[in-house]
């Protein structure tokens, strides 16, 4: 093993795809069930109530993997452009 060069670590996209493919999931899910999505999920984010989102195709677990700022911070960025790879 070589000691002298430097590995990358980069776990920020990933968790970006991944809050991205989870709340997609989830915003699925709240249609399927008759629900206003982003009504409920407005709601979630700001009360930590996961009673918000829908059991349906295991949506409130999914939601729950993902911390509720680390949420928030990822759709800022993206609602202002910024794309920190």
């Amino acid at each position: 093993m070589e000691f002298d060069k430097t590995m990358h670590f980069k776990v920020e996209r990933d968790e970006s795809i991944k809050c991205q493919q989870v709340l997609k999931e989830v915003y699925e899910a709240l249609v399927e069930k008759g629900y206003n999505p982003i009504n409920q999920i407005v709601g979630y984010i700001l009360s930590g109530d996961p009673t918000y989102i829908t059991s349906h195709n295991n949506a409130r677990n999914k939601i729950r993997t993902i911390e509720r700022d680390e949420l928030l911070e990822m759709m800022v960025k993206k609602y202002i452009g910024i794309d920190d790879n």
